[in-house]
């Protein structure tokens, strides 16, 4: 089943014995034996041996033995260090004991010490004391000095065998440790309980639960099944390999239990993400009057933490200062976390104040951690400080916290930190920072830190396609997306839910974000709630608002993010009361609603011309649901009136909101002054958006169409003199189409496409086609001062037409068209679009600056109102 270790002496081995002399010839010196502990012997163990100088061998072992078996592992090494320098005499059982000890205090200077006596005495080739020698060194991280000691014991027994392979195991060794399984069964040893918790254990470790389910038969062939604490390693391995309803049948197949049983199960259930199970069992737990350990209040208090469910957290609290539990560490970490989740972060500070003295790394990371969690990055970032200054040394999880906090952090600050403490290979703190840097656009040295780290887990790969995706690199995403899966990494539910995300961009392939979709089906995951909340957004993005739709009746979860996309998705499609109608079944299932919900709706009532009901909904937003608005709530507002032309209404609101509008706002109203062209108001909202962004082409760009449209060239000349001078540029109009998994752009007047001369002939054919319709030319919509016949013809080259005519040309008779512009549609071209719809027979899908237009059989779903 597992492989074979190969033992036998080697160059190790030497230099290891020749170590044991020298400076150990001097054995127990009490300045260099007790560096750790300081000699602090208690009153009560030398009175111990006050009273009995004395006393034979088998006296001295039975308080070596007492010592030991209370945990007071000082005091048995010091008890020893007496008999020693009093000459009394010390068989095997004594050094055995002392070796558990030193193992215990993680002493291997004393332990090298007492082997070194052993090897004097003669003692050394006592099974109990190599054994002892073997457990020692292993328990200090001595691996190879616990290697040697085994190979060199000419008689081992299952004890020998066990206390290897768990050292094995705790020092994160468990395929030696599953070798050495193996080995001894060949030599014919028998395990015993203890070896199969070890092997379980490292089993659990490596979720390796194949080879598990292979032990857990070895184990009811062996009769040890019934085993307490074989049970328990058995429901930990289970659970810890996502195999809980095995888990949970070993348990209840256990005919005794104990806390550590009902904790493992508990914890199992937590693991799994099965909180309310995990409820139940400790209810039941109470019943059958099982004893509360400090694991168990652990244990509880992380789930309490888990559902937010506060005040049961409190009163196991109250419980945990009743059982005089509060003064453990772990306990004390839990609460801290459980009162950070549920928003009581005051509180959560108090508890760490109280952990005065004995405040670790853990207890700092997770009160950085809870104000992280609760917004407050910049009370984290002291904290963080403060902890460095009191001389706590941060470690991976502490970096990947702080990293979290973006607007109070500068990632180049941490990674040198980060460098400094050489955790820059670290897994979890290489994600942290490379996603950190990605959240700021700096995607070069993003790249960099993903390529440094030692072990791409899918977290990593995942964090990075996600940082490709907020800046809206959809080639950088899919570069990595192809990547991993070169690698033979296997993609996970958030791996497909960051593609999907960055194929909703508006640069992105129509055809990538279908492709990725398909992949998702294949692999199991599109069912998943993140892959599905990304289908919907990516759909809705992408102008499909059907499929979106198909997306979101299919999901049998949804959380808030699927009800937002659906919501803002109807509302930029133009269907206002489909959006309208999604957001009454969210109300009607008493749904969680959040600011972002009401942005939607609001901005369903501006796309439909619903301002009532958008001045409705903001009301009750405020009132009923009590969320505070935003700067982007204000807006919507401002967009809701400025649309229908209530111009004042709108002005009215800006002079009334509890902070100083900002630039959305006013480039809302000024674009909205330019469609019902009021000078004076427009001139206000342009005076302010360009005092607040200056190098903002929009405000100069719309100022100058307002005094176009009323026919002051003039004053148009001085706003156009004003960009000159301030060295503004204009945004250039595009638009682009995707013919054949290829983007194709557009400028007006563009010539530069291999088919220009069948494109302008396409624009030609559909000029004639369009008078006939009845179409004449808005030319108002032309803001230059040029002769009518020019103006025609700059409209009948605008750059939707073109990216239209091309659609027209490249794709067969009856296929959809959907084009991108990044500036607003004029209203001209909404009219011809309209008109060739009807004349092409062509559902044709605009997505401009504002939302998207549907023109089918001569009409557009925004109804005109845009």
């Amino acid at each position: 089943m597992f492989g074979v270790r190969q033992l036998g002496r080697s160059k190790r081995q030497k230099r290891f014995t020749q170590s044991l002399s020298g400076p150990y010839d001097v054995v127990f010196n009490p300045k260099t034996s007790l560096s750790s502990s300081k000699l602090s012997t208690l009153s009560h163990s030398q009175q111990l041996f006050d009273e009995t100088p004395q006393q034979g061998l088998s006296r001295n072992n039975h308080l070596l033995f007492e010592f030991s078996r209370n945990d007071q592992n000082k005091e048995a090494l010091n008890l020893f260090l007496g008999l020693r320098r009093s000459g009394s005499p010390t068989d095997g059982s004594s050094l055995s004991c002392v070796l558990k000890v030193c193992g215990c205090l993680f002493d291997r200077i004393v332990g090298k010490q007492v082997h070194c006596q052993c090897i004097k005495c003669g003692f050394v080739e006592d099974v109990s004391v190599g054994t002892s020698l073997v457990d020692m060194y292993m328990k200090t991280e001595s691996v190879e000095d616990g290697e040697i000691v085994f190979d060199e014991m000419r008689v081992k027994n299952v004890v020998s065998w066990t206390s290897l392979l768990a050292g094995y195991r705790q020092n994160g060794l468990n395929e030696q440790a599953l070798k050495l399984f193996s080995q001894m069964q060949l030599e014919g040893i028998k395990p015993n309980p203890f070896t199969f918790a070890a092997v379980l254990g490292g089993l659990a470790a490596d979720g390796a639960v194949e080879k598990g389910v292979q032990v857990h038969t070895m184990v009811i062939k062996s009769g040890l099944d019934s085993t307490i604490f074989v049970g328990n390693s058995m429901v930990n391995m289970y659970s810890k390999s996502l195999m809980v309803s095995d888990a949970k049948a070993v348990f209840d197949s256990m005919e005794n239990r104990n806390a550590v049983s009902w904790n493992s199960m508990i914890a199992g259930f937590v693991t799994n993400g099965l909180d309310l199970e995990a409820f139940e069992l400790f209810y039941r737990m109470r019943l059958e009057g099982v004893k509360l350990t400090q694991t168990i209040f652990a244990t509880v208090i992380k789930l309490c933490a888990n559902i937010k469910e506060m005040s049961f957290a409190k009163q196991l609290h109250c419980q945990v200062i009743k059982n005089g539990s509060d003064f453990d560490l772990n306990i004390k970490t839990a609460l801290m976390v459980a009162y950070s989740k549920c928003s009581e972060i005051d509180d959560a500070f108090k508890l760490f104040c109280m952990m005065h003295g004995v405040q670790n790394v853990v207890s700092w990371t997770a009160i950085i951690s809870g104000y992280v969690q609760n917004g407050r990055t910049d009370r984290a970032m002291n904290l963080f400080c403060q902890m460095r200054r009191e001389g706590v040394r941060p470690n991976h999880f502490t970096y990947s916290t702080i990293l979290t906090a973006n607007a109070a952090v500068s990632p180049s600050q941490i990674h040198a930190l980060v460098v400094k403490t050489n955790y820059e290979n670290s897994p979890s703190v290489g994600t942290a920072l490379s996603d950190s840097y990605s959240k700021i656009g700096n995607a070069n040295e993003a790249a960099k830190i993903f390529e440094l780290i030692d072990e791409k887990d899918i977290v990593a790969w995942s964090a990075m396609l996600s940082g490709y995706a907020q800046m809206g690199d959809i080639e950088g995403a899919v570069k990595i997306f192809l990547q991993l899966a070169k690698e033979g990494v296997e993609p996970n539910e958030f791996t497909f839910s960051s593609v999907l995300n960055a194929c909703a961009a508006p640069t992105a392939s129509v055809e990538q974000g279908k492709q990725f979709h398909a992949c998702s089906i294949k692999s199991g995951f599109s069912n998943a709630l993140c892959v599905s909340s990304a289908l919907v957004t990516m759909y809705a993005k992408r102008g499909n608002i059907e499929s979106a739709n198909e997306v979101f009746k299919r999901q049998v979860d949804r959380d808030l993010v699927s009800w937002n996309s659906m919501i803002s998705g109807y509302a930029q499609h133009g269907c206002g009361k489909k959006s309208l109608k999604i957001f009454e079944e969210m109300r009607s299932k008493n749904l969680e609603l959040d600011g972002i919900t009401f942005i939607g709706v609001i901005s369903a009532c501006t796309h439909a011309g619903l301002v009532n009901e958008g001045q409705r909904y903001f009301d009750l937003m405020v009132e009923d649901y009590h969320i505070v608005p935003t700067m982007e709530h204000y807006s919507c507002m401002v967009d809701l009136y400025s649309r229908a032309g209530m111009l004042v209404k709108a002005m009215d609101l800006i002079n009334r909101m509890p902070f100083p509008a900002g630039a959305t706002i006013w480039r809302t109203l000024l674009a909205a002054c330019r469609v019902h062209l009021n000078v004076q108001l427009g001139e206000l909202a342009a005076e302010k958006l360009i005092s607040l962004q200056p190098q903002d082409s929009a405000a100069y760009v719309l100022l100058s169409n307002i005094y176009a449209t009323a026919g002051n060239w003039q004053e148009r000349a001085k706003v156009r003199k004003l960009m000159d001078m301030k060295k503004v540029k204009k945004e250039a109009g595009y638009s682009w189409i995707e013919v054949k998994n290829k983007t194709f752009s557009f400028m007006a007047g563009d010539l530069s496409h291999p088919q220009s001369d069948r494109i302008y002939l396409k624009l030609e054919e559909l000029s004639i086609r369009l008078k006939d319709a009845g179409y004449y030319p808005d030319t108002k919509y032309v803001l230059h001062d040029v002769e009518e016949e020019h103006k025609e013809v700059i409209l009948s080259q605008h750059s939707e037409r073109l990216a239209i005519a091309f659609g027209l040309i490249a794709t067969p008779p009856g296929t959809p068209i959907q084009i991108v512009k990044n500036l607003r549609v004029c209203g001209d071209c909404h009219t011809v679009i309209k008109l060739i719809s009807k004349i092409e027979g062509r559902d044709i899908v605009v997505r401009d600056s504002n939302r998207f237009h549907h023109f089918k059989g001569g009409s557009c779903s925004c109804g005109d109102y845009w």
